[in-house]
């Protein structure tokens, strides 16, 4: 049997038909894991402290962060930033505990072991839990997204839960301008983990300063090998582009424009590394014309919207400014 022509692999312009979990499996894939990942470390323990009130965190993510300028300078220079104590320690470890629960009871399994060598992905969470609505809703993390881009106003696209199980390898490189369906860069992702991430556990990985995307502007996106990944490693390996690659810290968040290029190392303990990744853009963005498969299930994130409509559903609310009442179009903050 012979695989597909070069232009069949490199055709991405029919939609995505499966689900969520189904386009992750189908991306991992196309991770370059040539190398030896070696044993299976144990992980330091989780923080012995005390977890507070579901009430004592929902005020917590209200609270506004003291960003700097120079730290909006950051951002806009090289494409992500990570910023320090944007949540106290027990506000993550209450995090991890709500999203390790709902993940065990989807995918029928214990996390931190109980399932090996899989990316585990749930997607919508705050529809149905209070308390992950205040996470996904915070207009502590939504402010940092609008200053950060420079903006009035920013919308929720979707939450991820995202489980990098032990044993799982890379996360391919890549920039997110190729997943969101919309007609504007002013695009954000929220990178929250529900733990202390230490480089064993594969922290996300960020290349800078922000138009290194220009070197790679030429690679092929391929669908079923890994050839992209690969491309992408060697030319910036030729041009030695800077990879920032660092542990995070418990309360730790990283935040990423759509067209810094990330990766993520191969997750070699045996804990899960269980992370709450939010998406945010500019109020006013459109759907751009022809969304393709690697935009995955985009229209479960904004239903009712279409190739070319502005991007605004009831699952799109402003998270910032905070609103007082019912935004105009119905979704609540």
């Amino acid at each position: 049997m012979t695989g597909p022509s070069p232009l069949e692999d490199t055709d991405v312009s029919q939609p995505w038909t499966e689900s969520n979990q189904a386009w992750w499996d189908w991306y991992i894939g196309l991770a370059v894991n040539d190398e030896q990942q070696g044993a299976i470390q144990t992980a330091n323990p989780l923080p012995s402290i005390t977890v507070p009130s579901d009430e004592a965190v929902i005020a917590e993510l209200r609270e506004p962060y003291p960003l700097s300028l120079a730290d909006i300078e950051s951002f806009q220079a090289n494409g992500y930033i990570k910023l320090k104590s944007v949540l106290s320690p027990g506000a993550v470890l209450k995090l991890r505990a709500v999203l390790v629960d709902l993940l065990e009871a989807a995918y029928k399994t214990k996390i931190d072991g109980g399932i090996q060598n899989r990316f585990l992905s749930l997607e919508m969470v705050w529809l149905d839990n209070p308390l992950l609505r205040a996470y996904v809703l915070s207009p502590r993390v939504a402010q940092i997204c609008a200053k950060l881009l420079a903006v009035p106003a920013v919308r929720l696209y979707h939450d991820n839960v995202l489980s990098k199980e032990p044993g799982c390898g890379r996360t391919p490189w890549h920039f997110d301008d190729h997943h969101f369906p919309l007609d504007s860069h002013d695009v954000v992702t929220a990178w929250v983990p529900a733990q202390p991430t230490s480089l064993a556990m594969g922290p996300l990985a960020f290349a800078h300063p922000i138009d290194i995307w220009r070197l790679v502007d030429s690679v092929n996106f391929e669908k079923s090998t890994t050839g992209y990944d690969k491309g992408v490693a060697e030319a910036f390996a030729r041009e030695q582009v800077c990879v920032d690659e660092t542990p995070f810290e418990i309360g730790e968040v990283s935040f990423h424009h759509n067209l810094n290029f990330h990766t993520a190392a191969p997750n070699v303990t045996d804990r899960s590394r269980v992370v709450l990744a939010n998406t945010y853009y500019a109020d006013g963005a459109r759907v751009i014309d022809a969304p393709t498969m690697v935009s995955g299930d985009w229209q479960k994130f904004m239903p009712g919207v279409g190739p070319g409509d502005v991007a605004k559903s009831k699952l799109n609310p402003i998270c910032w400014p905070i609103a007082t009442s019912e935004t105009s179009d119905g979704a609540v903050c």
